[in-house]
């Protein structure tokens, strides 16, 4: 008989949505439980906008043309795609289904348009949006960022309403109040995922013992 850990540990990889608005925390949260849980990878979507100071291509985004992300959709390339603050952004198939085929967690950061579309195209699919502790402190963030207009963020915080009218169809909600105290509470979800029982991939009861035991209760129960 195998050993229950071995039986256990053969799950399929999950895919783990997160959204939020521009400024609620998102990509310092992403980075945190990319660094603390082994075996999860991150997503990295493609893009049309331009590359911001500090972004590297292949880490942050795949950057592409306008030309090149019409082939890639064209040819059925993207497991989903939306277009966002005015450039085109979407998520590779390949690696995506490789991934979770393979067992690995895979992390994607989109916007509530794609995380809609991927649910209902993978609907086991983990989604968690993250909430800003107030508009007050969503604005301050942004405006902290330095790299908005005053024209922009306002676009950004209109945006941020239609958004978070969205965030009930998501599985799990997190309010970013402190950024130690949201990474907790978004690892606590990894971690429940993670020991799902429905997760476990090609779980079979003979592989417990567990068929052969109720057999031999049930031929003690006719014999009686």
């Amino acid at each position: 008989m195998k050993r229950l850990g071995e039986v256990f540990n053969k799950r399929e990889g999950i895919i783990f949505i997160m959204s939020a608005p521009s400024g609620a925390g998102k990509t310092t949260l992403i980075r945190q439980l990319l660094s603390t849980f082994s075996g999860m990878r991150l997503s990295v979507s493609c893009t049309t906008r331009p590359r911001r100071a500090g972004e590297v291509s292949g880490r942050d985004y795949h950057f592409v043309t306008k030309r090149t992300f019409a082939a890639i959709r064209a040819r059925g390339g993207f497991a989903e795609w939306a277009k966002v603050h005015g450039s085109l952004y979407g998520t590779p198939r390949a690696p995506l289904e490789d991934g979770v085929r393979r067992g690995r967690d895979v992390l994607l950061d989109i916007d509530v348009q794609g995380a809609k579309k991927l649910k209902k195209a993978y609907p086991q699919a983990v989604s968690v949006f993250l909430l800003p502790p107030s508009w007050r402190e969503l604005g301050r963030r942004l405006a902290r960022r330095g790299t908005d207009r005053k024209e922009s963020i306002r676009q950004r915080l209109e945006h941020a309403r239609r958004e978070i009218r969205e965030m009930m169809r998501y599985d799990y909600v997190i309010v970013n109040r402190e950024i130690q105290e949201a990474s907790r509470s978004l690892g606590a979800i990894v971690v429940a995922e993670r020991h799902r029982i429905s997760r476990v991939r090609r779980y079979r009861a003979p592989s417990l013992g567990i068929s052969r035991a109720q057999k031999r209760h049930e031929q003690r129960t006719q014999g009686q």
